[in-house]
């Protein structure tokens, strides 16, 4: 299956060499030069995700991360807007992710991997492991049928394992693939919150310590 991207970015230079790198990655790709041609192509939807520049002539990528959003279409502005407050404020907004321009196209198509790989995993609609249950819709976990309160953190992590069963994870590995390509603590955050998910949903039969690895989440 090739995802359908599309690429809302004035600078034609810039467009090209995203669209080029896209589309050798296998991605369908559609650049859109201003804010109105983006919406006008959102209004077609069939979109899987849409790199927004911030910074558009017509519509800003501030208005087109509501109408993404009303799509269920998934954004990572990459745009000049370099500032931490800018990217707090564009996460906060619910961006997926936040790229700073200059850019290496390698982590570009890192993280659009990762973001595309969060969106399959969220149509799914029920997960199962043992006697715990996880509503993907509602983001809710359950043991027993009891309803049990994790973190943001926890919960993402939980689902990542179960979306990827029987494969031995680095630390490194799940930080940047939970937490994010930005994300600066320590692996020992990784520890803590499989600790919590074996304590509190009973899953230390299931989530494995790879010895000198990290670890994986064994179903038959």
């Amino acid at each position: 299956m090739a995802y359908s991207i599309l690429l809302a970015e004035d600078d034609p230079s810039i467009a090209e060499l995203l669209q080029l790198a896209l589309t050798a990655s296998g991605y369908h790709c559609k650049i859109a030069g201003d804010g109105h041609i983006a919406k006008q192509l959102l209004g077609d939807s069939g979109y899987d995700l849409a790199l927004l520049d911030i910074m558009l002539p017509g519509l800003d990528g501030y208005q087109l991360l509501d109408i993404c959003k009303e799509k269920h279409v998934p954004v990572i502005f990459v745009t000049a807007k370099a500032s931490v407050l800018d990217k707090v404020h564009g996460l906060r907004l619910g961006a997926e992710d936040y790229i700073a321009k200059p850019f290496e196209l390698l982590e570009v198509l890192a993280r659009v991997e990762v973001a595309l790989r969060r969106r399959v995993q969220e149509t799914e609609e029920m997960l199962l492991i043992g006697d715990v249950k996880v509503d993907c819709i509602g983001r809710k976990v359950y043991k027993a049928n009891e309803l049990i309160t994790l973190t943001p953190k926890e919960y993402e992590l939980l689902a990542f394992l179960l979306q990827n069963p029987n494969i031995a994870f680095s630390r490194d590995s799940l930080l940047s693939q939970v937490w994010g390509f930005d994300f600066y603590g320590s692996t020992r955050t990784v520890d803590t919150h499989i600790l919590n998910l074996r304590t509190k949903l009973g899953l230390s039969s299931y989530i494995q310590t790879v010895h000198k690895v990290g670890y994986r989440l064994e179903l038959a």
